[in-house]
């Protein structure tokens, strides 16, 4: 289904079989809410479970100009508002969790409880350059160009050679991000920072990593969960996209933690 929220053609997935409380999931940069579809599945008999492309993803428009990891905060509060949904329990993956971890500072009531997987709370500075490295490439050569060494930060080799049907989608998607929807996102990235601000998040948080995660280290993840109070932090075995490589894992961390907070 599509929304215009904040002048930005928006599609979402809401799956509301079990009309519980609202469990929203979002994705990766370069990703799309497919990514999710496992998950979701799992988790709709008990919960109202929205997906949705984030700007410039998927089936959502590409803005015209650029925009903040706050931008993208005020359009899941706009989503929200337009759904009819007061608050939700949140779970972000990468440039998801960033997302997560903004929402949860500017809009804490609207917020049950967090996930944060495979995520960082801002870039240093030393790091900044890899993004506009990132940004140039996705303009000037297209996804193509990005597509081999994404999935190899994303995904173990294991993981890869064992399930192709589930690595083919994930390709596909970040193949066909728009490029300019891709870099201006890097850019945004680029800019985030929130390690001053982390201990306002007052929130109950599930912080998830994956051990051999290159593109972001589980330190980044665990550092979060130590600056949250009373926050839960948890290793799998997996890359950068541990809640897919690990489903079963990580939907079972899930349920246990959405099941005491419910």
């Amino acid at each position: 289904m599509q929304v215009t929220i904040n002048g930005i053609d928006t599609r979402y997935v809401l799956s509301n079989e079990g009309g519980g409380p609202w469990l929203t999931f979002i994705h990766q940069l370069g990703g799309d809410l497919s990514v999710w579809d496992q998950l979701a599945g799992y988790f709709r008999d008990d919960f109202t479970v929205l997906r949705y492309d984030v700007r410039g993803h998927g089936h959502t428009a590409v803005p015209e100009k650029p925009f903040s990891v706050a931008d993208l905060s005020h359009d899941l509060a706009a989503l929200l508002e337009a759904l009819g949904a007061p608050h939700t329990h949140l779970v972000g993956m990468s440039m998801g969790g960033m997302i997560a971890q903004q929402f949860a500072l500017d809009h804490p009531s609207r917020v049950d409880t967090l996930t944060l997987a495979d995520t960082g709370a801002g870039t240093v500075p030393e790091h900044r350059a890899i993004w506009d490295q990132r940004a140039a490439a996705a303009r000037r050569e297209g996804m193509a160009s990005l597509v081999p060494a994404t999935l190899d930060r994303w995904l173990t080799p294991d993981f890869q050679a064992a399930h192709p049907e589930a690595v083919e989608p994930i390709r596909e998607v970040l193949l066909h991000t728009p490029p300019e929807g891709y870099a201006l996102a890097c850019e945004a990235l680029r800019d985030f920072n929130l390690h001053d601000h982390l201990s306002g998040i007052r929130l109950p948080t599930l912080a998830v990593a994956g051990r051999h995660d290159t593109g972001t280290p589980p330190a980044a993840t665990e550092f979060i969960a130590k600056s949250i109070q009373g926050a839960q932090y948890e290793l799998l075995d997996a890359a950068h996209l541990a809640p897919i490589e690990q489903s079963h894992r990580f939907a079972a961390l899930l349920e246990t933690f959405l099941e005491a907070r419910v």
